[in-house]
């Protein structure tokens, strides 16, 4: 397990230009000019903010799991992390952290993935993939239709899924807290689109979804 490493932010939050709560199981997609933080706040604790991040300009560049991890030589996300496009540009930085970790293999879930892990009773439950593919249907400045072939492996924020010594995936409690938030300045301008998760079958939401937040400054 890494140390978890914890970060304050000198922004105000009376000071940000852009204030948004996600209700559990809702998305929210907006843009972030170049030079502009964004801050996800987990407001009630253990909560998953499952997060995408596309170049304004061509929604074809996008978060790369894999270029992150392998330029980063990290598997988790923290302070200092650079999340890099499949085209190994930079797209934001992550400058301030109070959750200490994050995870970027986990993925998003879905209701196939409901149904293989938890039973065909759960296929039915709204998940993250659903809201990723509701925000990309009603995104109205892509320069070309945006469906399921433009989700990429996603980062979930403040979510806990240790790697066992087997190489496996643990889905865990989170390591987070009310109030707790990871912050971010973009390196160019950039779409994020989060879905607040509302998964019930594992323990990343502690079984109970709750609201993020969402805040943006001119800094």
């Amino acid at each position: 397990m890494s140390t978890l490493i914890y970060t304050e932010s000198p922004l105000a939050p009376a000071d940000a230009i852009h204030r948004h709560v996600i209700p559990a199981g809702d998305f929210w997609m907006h843009e972030i000019k170049r030079g502009q933080t964004l801050r996800i706040v987990d407001l009630e604790g253990n909560q998953a903010a499952d997060t995408l991040f596309y170049n304004a300009a061509d929604f074809r560049e996008r978060y790369s799991a894999q270029d992150t991890i392998r330029e980063q030589g990290a598997i988790y996300l923290t302070t200092g992390t650079k999340l890099l496009s499949n085209e190994c540009n930079v797209l934001a930085v992550i400058t301030a952290d109070t959750c200490g970790r994050h995870d970027t293999l986990g993925g998003a879930c879905a209701c196939e993935s409901n149904a293989v892990r938890y039973g065909h009773a759960t296929k039915h439950m709204h998940s993250c993939r659903q809201s990723f593919l509701l925000g990309l249907a009603t995104w109205p400045n892509a320069s070309f239709d945006l469906n399921k072939r433009d989700i990429p492996a996603n980062i979930n924020f403040f979510m806990n899924v240790p790697v066992t010594p087997e190489g496996g995936l643990k889905f865990e409690d989170g390591v987070s807290a009310g109030g707790k938030y990871v912050e971010m300045r973009a390196e160019m301008d950039l779409v994020c689109l989060i879905s607040n998760c509302p998964q019930l079958n594992n323990p990343c939401n502690g079984y109970n979804p709750t609201p993020v937040e969402a805040l943006i400054w001119n800094s």
